[in-house]
């Protein structure tokens, strides 16, 4: 071999070098199998008690599901009083009660980029019944202290010993306060003043602010539209779109909101139904696909067609019937929203939660009323809703228009999910469900009783064998160096042709409450595929796009999904894990897809070729910056990688 030859060798070992340490000290082990193989696929299993009722809940770790209630004269206690929040272990299904402090009732949240979960706003301090207190620092049976300003810190443990703290709080009241997480993994949060069945000019507080607050200009920023779409926007529709900007959606209205820049832009109004609480659509961001270049895509489905003048509660509104229709908004293309597939019945309260294999699993909710509860005599106990829909179902954006939405295998729950319910997936690919209680208080004497039931429901795929990826990342970056992913042949199912229908995908759950999943996100990354002659196969997988407002900053489940069916998700962390600007790197060249049969095989970054090569060393060279354990890593390994740099230059 010539002396360039060697040289060009040596230069790619090196490469690969970097590249296989830098995968060694952020891997995962392999995913197992599901905790059961014989689920009732299709259906719902009764498996637990919340402890409080699941007005909230979070996946926090992946064995452990956050709940968070109103403050009520719940069974358990907890310091003393009633336990209005807990911790339920998934695997063990029993739950401790945890102390939230103040009154979380009809609160925010989502998680920050660092991966610290946020709780922001509540109401006055009440006793029995629901009644305002007379003193609001805690005390009476309940001790529960004015939750109206209150920012709740918690940082998920598996070991017990984790619990709610408050720190400073928000500049104004905020009571159904919607939370998003931005790029740099902060969250914008609005919120009302005092709350009710919905909002007034009294209590408005069209305003949005930070957290953390930022120090150079702290003051709350006027919104016009959340002064402009009264009485129904309470908890407002709220997405971070790849642009950087923010889709707003209440009442009636829309509007992009140029948070950076503190600028506002009215859009065409919502079309057929009003969507926000309390007419409480179904709402979900699909899927962000290499195919659809990670364009942001938003489903409104159900609520009521109320007009602002019927949002009293004077007339028989829990019979009223509840909207079908389904509308979407691709906003940064174009600003009109886009008639979908009706839903099989109408219905408000209904959540849609993001399933790994890219479809969207509907469930929860009623077919007839609004979200709210109240002493009227219209009232069924003191439910707004009546007639529950038990029945789940599934929509398919890849199906053909007028055939998204289906019930194949599907089952009725037993168990109506009212107001304050809730839905969150699990790392498993299982659906959390849990919470309704329609009631001033804790009362079981009425036809839609406050609920600490927890069912899970096991879609189509529950019982099946589940990929187990090796080579999954415990942290991923915005851009650089692609990585490779192992699959058994027991992994495709025996069939290489399933490298074709396989896919990595990232989840966010999100944060449950009143409909919405704040936070929920999916994405899949990029990726190609060496198949090899004994059945077994290399992903090459690129990291997210350089952008983190197509997916921010904070936790999440990946998920390797083949022929539809996903492994086990990995709880991992998106980005720098810390607040603030977020890096971006280049993103390297994959290698072209191959099969034993079809060409060459490729099973490691430095064997791309020369131009894949060169991208993987420069996107390494500006990985490692990022920090390693090992001090060798630190100085060896750039020095490597920028000599291979330069060698192969001149070669």
């Amino acid at each position: 071999m010539s002396s360039p030859s060697l040289q060009r060798a040596a230069s790619l070992f090196v490469l690969s070098l970097v590249a296989s340490t830098l995968g060694q000290s952020t891997t995962a082990s392999a995913p197992g199998q599901p905790f059961r193989a014989d689920a009732p696929v299709g259906q719902f299993d009764i498996v637990g008690d919340s402890i409080a009722s699941a007005q909230q809940i979070f996946l926090g770790t992946p064995s452990r599901v956050y709940v968070i209630d109103k403050t009520e004269n719940n069974p358990t206690q907890i310091k003393g009083h009633p336990a209005w929040a807990a911790e339920y272990d998934i695997i063990a299904n029993k739950g401790r009660p945890m102390d939230i402090v103040t009154n979380s009732f009809c609160a925010g949240g989502n998680v920050l980029g660092n991966g610290t979960w946020i709780n922001v706003g509540g109401n006055q301090g009440v006793t029995y019944g629901g009644i305002t207190s007379k003193t609001q620092n805690g005390g009476g049976p309940y001790d529960d202290p004015d939750g109206g300003q209150s920012v709740r810190l918690l940082d998920p443990c598996d070991d017990g010993n984790c619990d709610w703290r408050l720190v400073a709080p928000t500049t104004t009241r905020r009571w159904y306060p919607t939370l998003e997480t931005l790029e740099d993994g902060s969250v914008i949060i609005g919120g009302c003043e005092w709350g009710g069945f919905v909002n007034s000019a009294q209590q408005n507080n069209p305003t949005y602010e930070f957290f953390p607050l930022p120090k150079d200009n702290p003051d709350p920023i006027q919104s016009p539209m959340l002064s402009n779409t009264l009485p129904a926007n309470l908890f407002p529709l709220t997405w971070l779109l790849p642009s950087g900007k923010v889709i707003m959606q209440a009442n009636w209205g829309t509007a992009m909101l140029d948070y950076k820049n503190r600028k506002e832009y009215k859009l065409p109004d919502m079309i057929h139904a009003v969507r926000t609480y309390p007419a409480s659509a179904g709402t979900a961001m699909l899927p962000l696909t290499p195919a659809n270049n990670w364009t942001a895509t938003i489903m409104f489905c159900g609520g009521s067609n109320l007009q602002d003048d019927q949002w009293k509660p004077n007339w028989n509104i829990p019979a009223y019937a509840a909207s079908k229709s389904c509308v979407s908004i691709t906003p940064d293309v174009s600003t009109n929203y886009v008639e979908e597939d009706d839903l099989p019945e109408g219905r408000s309260m209904g959540n849609m939660i993001l399933l790994p294999n890219g479809k969207i699993l509907m469930l929860n909710g009623a077919a007839t009323g609004v979200a709210g509860y109240g002493n009227e005599s219209m009232a069924i106990g003191q439910s707004y809703a009546d007639n529950p829909v038990l029945m789940p179902v599934v929509y398919d954006p890849s199906a053909p228009k007028g055939q998204k939405w289906n019930r194949d295998g599907l089952s009725a729950s037993k168990i109506p999910r009212m107001y304050h319910s809730s839905a969150v997936l699990l790392p498993d690919g299982s659906v959390f469900v849990s919470g309704s209680n329609p009631n001033a208080d804790y009362n079981t004497n009425v036809k839609f009783a406050t609920e600490y039931r927890v069912e899970r429901f096991y879609p189509s795929y529950f019982n099946k064998r589940r990929p187990q990826p090796e080579g999954l990342l415990t942290q991923y970056a915005y851009g650089g160096p692609y990585f490779n992913v192992t699959l058994s042949k027991d992994d495709l199912f025996g069939n290489s042709d399933n490298l074709n229908n396989t896919e990595v995908v990232i989840v966010r759950p999100g944060f449950s409450t009143h409909a919405m999943n704040m936070g929920q996100r999916m994405i899949q990354l990029e990726n190609s595929y060496t198949g090899n002659s004994d059945g077994t196969a290399v992903l090459h997988v690129s990291q997210l796009p350089p952008n983190p407002a197509i997916f921010a900053p904070g936790p999440a489940l990946i998920f390797v999904v083949v022929d539809g069916v996903p492994s086990i998700g990995i709880q991992v962390m998106i980005g720098s894990g810390q607040l603030g600007p977020q890096p971006t790197l280049a993103i390297a060249a994959l290698p072209a897809s191959a099969t034993a049969t079809t060409g060459n095989s490729h099973s490691t970054a430095g064997d791309a070729g020369d131009a894949g090569s060169r991208s993987q060393a420069s996107s390494a060279l500006r990985t490692l910056s990022v920090g390693f354990d090992s001090l060798a890593q630190v100085v060896l390994l750039p020095f490597l990688a920028a000599w291979s740099m330069v060698s192969l230059a001149i070669l």
